[in-house]
């Protein structure tokens, strides 16, 4: 694998260095002054992240008033060393109380050159859990609660948390109550034509759980996808149940389940880290059921009015309610004035976003059809067209 970095450097916004690090003999100490020189002063830090200066690559990135430079001088994984970046600074944030800017950089440079030869080893990545850090790093500084909690107890195997496959995840965990909580959340991207069929349609999910369990529990999340349950059918050596499934695409995981499982039974199996965290995530592109059609009419009534007419229907089941449903309907930002005529909820223009706002508090199952609203003489100070 490429190596994803071979010197890194903290400068402040005057380019200043903080802290560095060498972790490799290929580029020298100075490296630092052509990406002040070449870069910074000529202010082309915008333009692209990844800049080469003779035969060094610089990949930067800004964190409040920090800029976090990596210096490699052969093939380097760019998307590694940015993932790096992003994880080194999500630990240090932990340490430091919610806070990464120069003077907290300033006032924790001990504790920051310790962090730095255990999360990178000659140019490589190596372990970036704040959990597990924090067993075995001890180093006094702006600390987190959870980090002075930890300190206090003897190190609970931290070799095997170190190397072994559970490192997200502290031993000894106990709880009076188990409890988890799973949370799914989509958002449908739609793309409709002007005669109301749909061209375009999908659906982008995740599944967020947060879990207080004792222990090291193994737990299973069965899905309703067409594959799994193909799999699950062959395994048996019995025919498939007709009813609902779904085909998920781009799935992608968090760290702790179990991908040769998943591969091989279709079965997420996963021992949870402890708290709240993020599952998976997937897109759905076939099968996908709308849950509102919107059917909107627009109608000029001269140079300077115009009506909207825009009918909401509600395609679930009788058994399924929505809350907090809102329409927006965006219209010129020249609009000086608006009136309305809803059946159901309310509605209002917005200047600020340049769209009438349609809010529902409750939209239940009333014949297929949850409201009609009429916004009236848009009327506007300047022609809407020329």
């Amino acid at each position: 694998m490429p190596v994803a970095a071979s010197a890194i450097y903290f400068l402040n916004l005057r380019g200043d260095v903080l802290i560095n690090r060498l972790y490799r003999d290929d580029v020298g100490g100075n490296m630092v002054d052509a990406f002040r020189m070449h870069i910074m002063q000529t202010k082309e830090l915008g333009t692209c992240p990844v800049r080469q200066i003779g035969g060094c690559s610089f990949l930067y990135m800004r964190i409040s008033n920090v800029y976090i430079v990596i210096v490699v001088s052969s093939n380097a994984n760019v998307a590694c060393a940015f993932k790096f970046v992003v994880e080194a600074v999500a630990l240090f944030k932990s340490y430091f109380g919610g806070a990464f800017d120069e003077d907290a950089i300033r006032n924790n440079f001990v504790l920051i050159y310790e962090l730095l030869d255990e999360i990178m080893d000659f140019g490589y990545p190596q372990n970036l859990s704040p959990e597990i850090l924090k067993l075995y790093i001890t180093q006094e500084g702006v600390r987190s609660p959870f980090s002075s909690k930890a300190s206090d107890k003897p190190v609970p195997n931290a070799t095997l948390q170190v190397t072994g496959a559970v490192g997200w995840r502290r031993e000894g965990l106990m709880y009076k109550k188990n409890e988890v909580f799973l949370d799914i959340v989509e958002s449908v991207n739609l793309l409709m034509s002007s005669k109301g069929s749909v061209l375009r349609c999908d659906v982008t999910g995740k599944i967020l759980m947060k879990c207080f369990l004792s222990g090291m529990p193994d737990l299973k999340l069965g899905l309703n996808d067409k594959i799994g349950l193909e799999k699950e059918a062959q395994l048996k050596s019995r025919p498939t149940k007709s009813g609902k499934t779904i085909e998920l695409d781009d799935v992608t995981f968090h760290q702790c389940v179990n991908l040769t499982r998943f591969n091989s039974e279709k079965t997420v199996s996963f021992v949870p880290p402890d708290g709240e965290f993020e599952l998976m995530k997937y897109r759905i592109t076939e099968g996908v059921n709308l849950p509102f059609r919107v059917l909107p009419t627009i109608k000029e009534l001269g140079r300077t009015r115009m009506e909207i007419n825009v009918k909401v229907k509600s395609v679930f089941g009788a058994k399924m309610f929505a809350l907090g449903v809102v329409v927006k309907v965006p219209v010129p930002k020249q609009t000086a004035k608006t009136s309305f005529q809803t059946t159901s909820g309310k509605a209002k223009y917005n200047a600020s976003i340049d769209s009438l706002v349609w809010k529902y508090v409750l939209v239940t199952f009333i014949e297929h059809t949850s409201g009609v609203a009429t916004f009236l003489e848009l009327f506007s100070t300047q022609p809407y067209h020329e």
